[in-house]
């Protein structure tokens, strides 16, 4: 197949459970005759706990992308992309070839998401539905598929409902969605407002996924600063200063 050190030589916990089953279909090396996973035990480097984030998000971006019944090139352009810009040419390069493969399969969404949440945190889990979302939009809407399985996905990864509404929010231009994005309604006062900022500031700051490694805080940036829009947004509508 061709993978190189970033899918065979550093990966952590995605090597059990059915993330390692789904990619043993495409990277055979890694496991034994009987095709179990060959786990790593003890404590994961930050190069295994990332890997293995990347790992699940191609997983759970073949669902998304599988949702609506067909696979857009605007979606597949919309993962390379990202891949590249926030892991790096090589990273791309081999995710490409292995989503080719996983998007063969089907995948458990409740086991998946069970074994994700059993091993990344609560910051980290809004981080991947806030791309997971992006591959959804990538097509320029995202249909009523795609938006019951995000809705699914995130109550697997047990994401409060308030947050992930959020977050789709985010990819909303709107008055309305910027508030959302605060998790505020418009009937807030000028002082909730900013309270509500300073909150989400703080539950979305980028060091929150530090343990993942600095490309995927970079990642992370777009989500930060799409609450700093949303609060630029409502400023400018009641000419706050």
């Amino acid at each position: 197949m061709g993978y190189g050190k970033w899918i065979t030589g550093a990966l952590g916990w995605a090597l059990g459970g059915p993330i390692g089953g789904i990619i043993g279909f495409a990277v055979g090396s890694m496991f034994d005759g009987k095709g179990v996973a060959q786990v790593n035990t003890g404590v994961y480097t930050q190069s295994e706990q990332r890997n293995s984030f990347l790992v699940s998000l191609l997983v759970l971006s073949s669902a998304i992308m599988k949702a609506d019944k067909r696979v857009m090139k605007s979606e597949l352009d919309y993962v390379k992309l990202f891949i590249s810009e926030n892991f790096g040419p090589d990273a791309a390069q081999e995710s490409a070839k292995l989503l080719k493969d996983i998007l063969k399969q089907e995948v458990d969404i409740d086991a998946v998401c069970l074994q994700i949440r059993r091993n990344i945190n609560a910051s980290a889990r809004l981080q991947l539905l806030h791309y997971l979302t992006g591959i959804a939009r990538a097509d320029g809407h995202v249909s009523s598929d795609e938006l019951v399985l995000l809705r699914r996905i995130a109550a697997s990864l047990t994401v409060p409902l308030q947050d992930s509404e959020s977050i789709f929010a985010m990819f909303d231009k709107g008055i309305d969605a910027a508030y959302q994005v605060l998790e505020i309604d418009k009937s807030a006062t000028d002082e909730e407002v900013k309270k509500a900022y300073r909150r989400m500031a703080v539950k979305h700051h980028p060091d929150k996924v530090s343990s993942l490694g600095p490309d995927v805080q970079k990642s992370a940036e777009e989500k930060f600063k799409s609450i700093t829009v949303a609060y630029e947004k409502i400023k400018k509508e009641r000419g706050l200063a």
